[in-house]
């Protein structure tokens, strides 16, 4: 599997660092108000639960398994898987995801919970590829910037695999034009 990465972008010690700096932020953005933040599956998982350890205010946590990608390129289309959507009516949202990309994820998960009557949403990803963006739309919170490679590790994925790496890596060009 580590035969497969090209380079290493950012080390696991440097993941933590950049995840304690949103979590400080977000506490102190999130006084007096307890955010429901809605992490995309699957991608998000390592970083949503290292994320909400250095959070020191209360939240909710809920999911959604959407679904973008086939291979190494975006879809073009944004689908939730199964149908559920939590209740975020009236509710201070801060939507966690594992990458800003083209935006479109993003985008027509912000417009949704928008449009189910959210008091805010606000995005919050680890990596912010702005190299990638196909629509105007920003993260309020991130921790890194990555540039237009092909990135795995720590929850990305490709075709399901590399998830488990504790770092973020760019992938071989010849593992994903197979």
């Amino acid at each position: 599997m580590h035969n497969d990465i090209k380079k290493i972008l950012i080390s696991e010690d440097d993941l933590a660092k950049g995840i304690k700096a949103i979590g400080e932020k977000i506490t102190q953005d999130y006084q007096g108000k307890e955010p429901l933040m809605v992490g995309l599956l699957k991608g998000v998982i390592p970083f949503i639960g290292d994320l909400i350890k250095n959070i020191n205010v209360d939240i909710e946590i809920d999911y959604l398994r959407v679904k973008s990608y086939d291979g190494s390129k975006s879809s073009g289309s944004v689908n939730v898987v199964g149908g559920y959507v939590p209740e975020v009516k009236g509710k201070d949202i801060i939507l966690v995801d594992d990458i800003l990309d083209t935006g479109q994820t993003i985008y027509k998960m912000k417009k949704l919970f928008l449009n189910a009557g959210a008091k805010s949403v606000k995005v919050c990803v680890l990596l912010d590829k702005k190299e990638g963006r196909v629509l105007d739309i920003n993260a309020d919170y991130y921790a890194f910037d990555v540039p237009k490679e092909f990135v795995v590790g720590y929850g990305l994925d490709y075709n399901e695999k590399y998830r488990n790496l504790p770092y973020i890596g760019v992938l071989k060009e010849e593992v994903y034009r197979r």
